[in-house]
């Protein structure tokens, strides 16, 4: 499996599916690498329905050659054929689970601890993603990550690091200095009026900084 790196967008399938789903095709169209299922449905989201929307998002990321992962639901990822998971906190019986998950991406939200950083480069996960770079209404759950905390995580691990939260076009300046392969976006491009245009953009700085190193 190819190492992840690039531009992860979280889609978040409480909105408007028909809607949503245009507006990923058209972030896929601006060169978004990595999509990620948000375990945030409706709670009255009829099971089929949920079905239904992840097997449209699978074909329209299947076309452009884009793994897409579950969030926290790994049964589900397993159930719908699925690129992969990622969970915000790993499972109590995640020594259980992970056979299950072989040949699928694997990867963990961390923040200032050290120690689940070294957990998920024990378990030998796909990546690592911190949260919460800036304050963000959508990942209010996470502590503001200390630079520090990325740079000493370069250090001790091999795993590719995504950064998240709150990253838009303005702040992107101040992640230059920090080591990083890829950065997860949600409203700075779906709630773009053109999100093509809003990926293309985010594309060209993650290559200004050659973030892949």
């Amino acid at each position: 499996m190819k190492k992840l790196a690039g531009l992860y967008l979280v889609i978040d399938p409480s909105q408007a599916h028909e809607s949503l789903l245009k507006k990923l095709h058209s972030a896929l169209k601006g060169g978004v690498d990595i999509v990620q299922i948000w375990d945030h449905w409706p709670n009255d989201q009829p099971r089929g329905a949920k079905l239904e929307f992840i097997q449209r998002a699978k074909e329209l990321t299947k076309d452009f050659q884009v793994p897409l992962l579950m969030n926290q639901d790994w049964s589900l990822a397993l159930e719908t054929g699925l690129d992969g998971v990622h969970f915000d906190q790993l499972p109590a019986d995640f020594q259980t689970i992970q056979p299950r998950l072989k040949d699928q991406y694997i990867g963990l939200t961390v923040t200032n601890n050290m120690e689940v950083v070294q957990l998920a480069e024990q378990n030998s996960l796909s990546y690592i993603s911190f949260c919460s770079v800036f304050p963000s209404p959508s990942v209010q759950s996470c502590d503001i990550v200390q630079p520090d905390s990325i740079k000493n995580a370069k250090e001790i691990s091999n795993m590719p690091i995504f950064l998240s939260g709150g990253i838009n076009q303005e702040n992107f300046g101040q992640l230059k200095e920090l080591p990083f392969n890829g950065i997860a976006v949600i409203s700075g491009i779906l709630n773009e009026a053109d999100p093509e245009a809003a990926a293309k953009k985010y594309k060209a700085k993650l290559q200004d900084l050659d973030y892949s190193d």
